[in-house]
């Protein structure tokens, strides 16, 4: 009957390379503190023969012992050395598998992160929608049902984007993971959000041309090519004229894939020195909606 062995893991083969070196480095010591007290025995015999006066025949043979046994100390000193030099590499190799591993582990957890959240969504984007049918499929026009609905659609929207972009983000950072050039943060706990005290009803989009904006006196900006919270009182008059899009779309990903998500870098353009302005865009829309009734 044929057995077959587990393959090894890299940890396990430099673990089982390296007990194997320090027990063959032990014995190798042990021969050179043999070798050495040999050495010392026949320096020993050597002097008190020469102090004696020994006749030249026994002095020879006492010099040549001598020396036979210094040579093999020699050699077994270095090949001591050569194993120290052999365990020390093996070290440095175990070392680097176990970060190694760690790595693969770590990128392992977050790949099994994002396929979570892309099982979970499509249940969250359903309940929502059956919220939304609730309410629009019903003969009964109720204001408040009305802005509910609304605002139940919108979470959705927001909620989906948000979770195709950060299991790209996942995805991401699993891959800088496993080459070891990712700095993740581990098993800390994120400080909630402080919430502004005078709380705004956002959404967050994702920016076509560079924008501007006023909240409460103070001018608000944000570049080209970036997440941003927007006022959603500016949201429809923003996605109506192309200055910006859902993070779900198929244009977006590939935006953020070339520029990211915080900005176009280098030179600012047209867009960056000439933001849209917003508010003057609402305005502009509200004249002329007035017009029209007139």
């Amino acid at each position: 009957m044929a057995f077959f062995k587990r393959e090894l893991s890299p940890v396990e083969r430099f673990e089982h390379a390296l007990r194997d070196r320090r027990a063959a480095r032990q014995k190798q010591a042990d021969r050179v503190s043999a070798i050495e007290a040999v050495v010392e025995e026949s320096r020993t015999a050597a002097e008190r023969l020469a102090v004696a006066g020994a006749s030249a025949d026994k002095l020879g043979r006492a010099e040549t012992r001598l020396r036979e046994v210094e040579e093999r100390a020699k050699a077994l000193r270095a090949e001591l050395a050569e194993l120290d030099e052999q365990i020390a590499s093996t070290e440095r190799a175990l070392a680097d598998a176990r970060a190694q591993r760690d790595r693969d582990t770590l990128a392992d957890q977050i790949e099994a992160m994002a396929l979570a959240i892309e099982k979970a969504a499509p249940g969250f984007g359903s309940s929502a929608a059956a919220l939304v049918d609730a309410v629009t499929r019903s003969p009964a026009a109720v204001l408040e049902a009305t802005r509910f609905s609304a605002s139940v659609d919108a979470m959705r929207h927001e909620v989906l984007a948000a979770a195709d972009l950060i299991c790209w983000q996942l995805r991401s950072a699993a891959v800088r993971t496993r080459a070891g050039n990712a700095n993740i943060a581990a098993g800390v706990t994120a400080e909630p959000e402080q919430l502004p005290s005078h709380e705004i009803d956002r959404q967050l989009i994702y920016t076509l041309n560079a924008l501007l904006w006023r909240e409460g006196g103070e001018v608000r900006r944000a570049p080209a090519f970036a997440l941003v919270e927007l006022p959603k009182t500016l949201l429809a008059v923003a996605l109506r004229h192309q200055h910006v899009d859902y993070l779900n779309a198929r244009r977006v990903q590939t935006l953020i894939h070339i520029h990211g998500s915080e900005g176009a870098q280098g030179e600012p353009g047209l867009d960056e020195t000439q933001p849209i302005d917003l508010d003057l865009l609402a305005a502009e829309e509200e004249e002329t909606v007035r017009a029209d009734v007139a």
